[in-house]
């Protein structure tokens, strides 16, 4: 495999344009605002004519050690053994998620398939749904992962790229095939629960009306206090943990996080990245911001593939950890980037929300994580 990792910005290297092939991933991280003006991102497409082009617009770009914004990252991996195909499907509302990941799923499976990589619309989707979707088609033993596109803090419009060009409502996907590829994974968050649990008791796909019986929006603001007036944003500084059980187990990876990206005041509900199941118990999050870096550096270690470089990772963390972190985000980067063999090439952005296993099981929707793909070959 060859690889190129670079940043757009009209002072560095040029896209490698000589690595047009069939068998090439093109990977494009970009500024929201590339929705209203996307000659750069239109331009690259044209430039690999051969190659499969997948992006999406995010809160941030990550490459190497750097965290940065309002721009463009690139990351150009020729394979030698390993074939790809892509595969997009519309998503215009969150009800269409389930449809959206079995169209994705139908378009992918195949013999020898080994992975999928998915970038999605991140405000229109339900990625819970999505993923099942997803996985209800594809055999068991293909790793699943990917994140969805952000819109920094506005939560206002994402875009992944399609045809070329930047487009909203749609879910993309990059297939992997074959027994020369080799896929590692890891997600891990570091937040802690706080406050009492409470019982999700009315609840609608990813929309929360109630927890123990009380509109959800009224205790969210209780506990924002004045930080409420920035809602959906500050919700990003509290997601919800979700377990099946009043009392997660010790060591229950079943947990999931999520995170908010609307509320309804009308309603006085919260809708989220993916499904908040009535029965489920849920309780608050905060961060430690050490705690996050360890967590980073705990993804990296899960994805890591032995101790040979000439190989991609993918970082896709989220926002929520971006607005904590602040000036200490790239500490995060540099712990996942210190963490894997020296030689390995990241590049990736901050999400509206991760795909990615659990542990060594299927693949879930999560927030609030560090996840990481790493790609290489035999």
């Amino acid at each position: 495999m060859e690889l190129r990792t670079l940043r757009l910005d009209g002072t560095g290297a040029a896209p490698p344009l000589e690595l047009d092939s069939e068998a090439t991933l093109v990977l494009v991280f970009g500024a929201p605002a590339l929705a209203e003006r996307p000659g750069p991102l239109i331009d690259l497409a044209r430039g690999f004519p051969r190659s499969k082009v997948l992006g999406c617009s995010t809160a941030g770009e990550i490459l190497g050690t750097k965290v940065s914004e309002d721009g463009v990252v690139v990351a150009v991996a020729r394979f030698e053994g390993t074939r790809l195909a892509t595969a997009a499907a519309p998503v215009r509302a969150a009800e269409e998620s389930l449809a959206a990941g079995e169209a994705i799923g139908r378009q992918l499976v195949g013999d020898g398939l080994r992975g999928v990589h998915v970038l999605s619309d991140g405000l229109a989707v339900n990625g819970s749904a999505l993923v099942r979707g997803l996985t209800s088609v594809l055999p068991a033993g293909v790793v699943v992962t990917g994140g969805l596109a952000g819109d920094g803090d506005r939560f206002a419009r994402t875009w992944v790229l399609h045809a070329g060009a930047p487009a909203s409502g749609m879910v993309t996907a990059i297939g992997l095939y074959g027994d020369a590829v080799q896929i590692g994974h890891g997600s891990a968050g570091g937040w802690d629960p706080f406050g009492p649990q409470r019982l999700v008791t009315r609840s609608a796909g990813n929309i929360l009306y109630e927890l123990d019986g009380k509109p959800a929006l009224e205790l969210y603001k209780q506990y924002l206090g004045e930080r409420a007036e920035g809602l959906p944003a500050t919700g990003l500084l509290f997601p919800l943990a979700l377990s099946r059980t009043p009392v997660a187990a010790p060591g229950d990876d079943r947990r999931v996080v999520r995170t908010i990206l609307g509320v309804d005041e009308a309603a006085q509900s919260l809708t989220f990245a993916g499904d908040i199941p009535t029965g489920a118990y849920a309780q608050l999050m905060k961060a430690q911001l050490d705690r996050l870096i360890e967590g980073a550096e705990q993804a990296a270690r899960q994805a890591r593939q032995g101790d040979a470089g000439d190989a991609l990772a993918i970082a896709i963390s989220c926002v929520g950890r971006r607005l904590v972190l602040r000036e200490r985000t790239e500490e995060e980067v540099e712990a996942i980037h210190d963490a894997l063999p020296a030689g390995t090439q990241v590049v990736g952005f901050y999400s509206y929300g991760e795909l990615s296993p659990i542990a060594s099981g299927s693949c879930d929707l999560h927030n609030q994580t560090m996840t990481l793909t790493t790609i290489r070959e035999r």
